[in-house]
């Protein structure tokens, strides 16, 4: 499976990745104008993208993307390479190694895209789940109590009455990033009541937008839906629905290499030195070679 064919299976399953292209290079270097490589918010890297001092730094900026959403390009070379070769918007990375040349990696967030859960049974949530596909989201359906929700997702209550005080006070109990009711005013003020009568704070309503959608004075279900991804929309453009990374990663413990400056991943470090009771990491062998042949010049 080539590196385009996996990330192509990653987003489709909605796995969060970065994926990141040689886009120039000045020889000497591994890398080449083409190759690719997928980066994962672990830090495990598939794919070629360049040598071993490229890659611990590839993993941070990529890193970076994932948090920000955002692409960006980044240069990996010698200080004196940068002269004439950068553009605006590139992000400078000195890499002092002889042997790696210079690189220009574009680096491309692939996120999963936000997630509206429609909660009911009609007409309204079928169009609703209809426009959010349309849309380029993905979106789901179900009557039923029980449900999960992420900060990546949208839970819409549209049960016409039928169950909104247990369906709404599920929603509120998931991490949804928004949860929101499809209901009149009256029906709206009725359903806050009995929450606060069950026992859920205010701080846990504040979170709920009742009555769903913008308020655009529709009246026929169409014309709700649009007003609700209307609504989550321009949520969407003020951040919400994004990704927000797994706090069950750990950072990465990382060192710097004394001779080159680079970034060194301890546990993937391969080149190593004793050298004053402490352990002193390298991105590469030359670098080694460099620092033994007179470690004082570096104390």
């Amino acid at each position: 499976m080539t590196v385009l064919e996996e990330a192509a299976e990653l987003a489709a399953a909605g796995r969060p990745f970065v994926l990141a292209t040689v886009v120039w290079r000045r020889a000497p270097t591994s890398g080449k104008p083409g190759a690719k490589a997928i980066v994962f918010p672990d830090g495990t890297v598939r794919g070629w993208i360049g040598g071993a001092c490229a890659q611990p730094t590839l993993v941070r900026q990529a890193r970076e993307v994932l948090a920000a959403g955002e692409p960006r390009l980044v240069f990996l070379g010698p200080a004196d390479d940068m002269d004439g070769v950068l553009r605006d918007g590139v992000m400078r990375v000195p890499m002092a190694c002889d042997s790696e040349g210079s690189l220009e990696i574009y680096l491309e967030p692939v996120l999963p895209r936000p997630h509206v859960l429609v909660v009911g049974d009609s007409e309204l949530t079928a169009t609703l789940a209809a426009l959010v596909t349309d849309l380029g989201w993905e979106a789901s359906s179900t009557d039923e109590a029980g449900f999960r929700a992420d900060a990546n997702t949208a839970v819409v209550v549209a049960t016409q009455g039928r169950w909104d005080e247990a369906a709404v006070q599920d929603a509120l109990s998931t991490g949804a990033a928004y949860v929101g009711l499809v209901a009149s005013r009256r029906r709206a003020v009725a359903v806050v009541d009995w929450l606060r009568s069950a026992g859920v704070p205010d701080t846990v309503l504040a979170r709920l937008h009742v009555p769903a959608g913008l308020d655009l004075g529709a009246v026929a279900h169409e014309e709700i839906a649009v007003s609700v991804l209307a609504e989550l929309v321009a949520l969407r453009a003020t951040g919400a629905f994004r990704w927000s990374g797994d706090a069950a990663v750990p950072a990465a413990l990382e060192a710097t290499d004394p001779v080159c400056g680079m970034t060194v991943e301890v546990e993937q470090a391969r080149q190593t030195s004793e050298w004053n009771g402490n352990t002193v990491y390298f991105c590469a062998a030359s670098c080694k070679h460099t620092f033994d042949a007179d470690p004082d010049k570096f104390d």
